[in-house]
C-alpha cells in the first residue's frame, strides 16, 4: 500500500478523497493511500496519482512493504538485503470498478507487477526466500504454482485472485469478502 507524503492532503481534500481508516503515527497503516472517492472524481484522483510526487514511488513502496513483511513472517535477518533490491516493471493492470463482496461500495484497482533484479545480491535474496518457502518451516511464506493461484489455494492458505496478475492480465476468480477490520 502506497504511503502519502504530508503535502498530499490538500490535493486529496480537493478531490474529495476520504481515508478508509486513520492510523496513529505509530500505526503501520498511518498515511496509507487507501480510501474512498466518488466515481465522478475517480479521473481527478487517477491524474493526481499518476502525476504526484506526494506519494511513494512504486519501487520505494515495494522495498518498504517487503521490509515490513519480512518482519511479520519471522525473517527479519533478510531485511538487511532489502535496501539494495531493484525491480523492473513487468505489467500494469487496471480493473474497472467492481462490487466488493459483502460491502456497499465498488473498488477500482490498478496493479503493477514487478520482477526482482538479477544482481548477485538479489539472487541471494531470491534463493533465501525460496529456501524458506520450500522448507515449510515458516508458515507465513508459501511457494505456489500458477495452478494453485488459479484455484485460490496453496495447501491450507487462501490465495487472492489478484495474484493471477503475476503471470497474466486476466482475473481468474472473484474476490473473497474482505476480512473484518482490525
Amino acid at each position: 500500500m502506497f504511503k502519502l507524503r504530508i503535502p498530499a492532503q490538500a490535493a486529496l481534500d480537493r478531490i474529495g478523497f476520504r481515508e478508509e481508516r486513520r492510523g496513529t503515527r505509530q500505526s503501520v497503516t498511518y498515511a496509507d493511500l487507501r480510501g474512498f472517492v466518488s466515481s465522478r472524481r475517480l479521473g481527478a484522483f487517477l491524474r493526481w496519482f499518476g502525476d504526484s510526487a506526494d506519494r511513494e514511488s512504486a519501487r520505494d513502496c515495494l522495498r518498504r512493504e517487503i521490509f515490513e513483511e519480512l518482519g511479520e513472517v519471522g525473517l527479519p535477518h533478510l531485511r538487511t538485503m532489502v535496501a539494495s533490491l531493484s525491480f523492473t516493471l513487468v505489467r500494469a493492470v487496471t480493473e474497472a470498478p467492481r462490487t466488493v463482496p459483502g460491502r456497499s461500495y465498488r473498488q477500482f484497482r490498478h496493479i503493477e507487477v514487478y520482477e526482482l533484479g538479477r544482481s548477485a545480491a538479489e539472487d541471494r535474496f531470491r534463493r533465501a526466500l525460496l529456501r524458506t518457502a520450500r522448507s515449510g518451516e515458516t508458515p507465513g511464506v508459501v511457494l505456489s504454482t500458477s495452478s494453485e493461484i488459479i484455484s485460490g489455494r496453496c495447501r491450507a492458505v487462501l490465495v487472492g485472485p489478484q495474484s493471477a496478475y503475476l503471470f497474466g492480465v486476466r482475473r481468474v476468480r472473484e474476490d473473497l469478502p474482505p476480512a473484518a477490520a482490525q
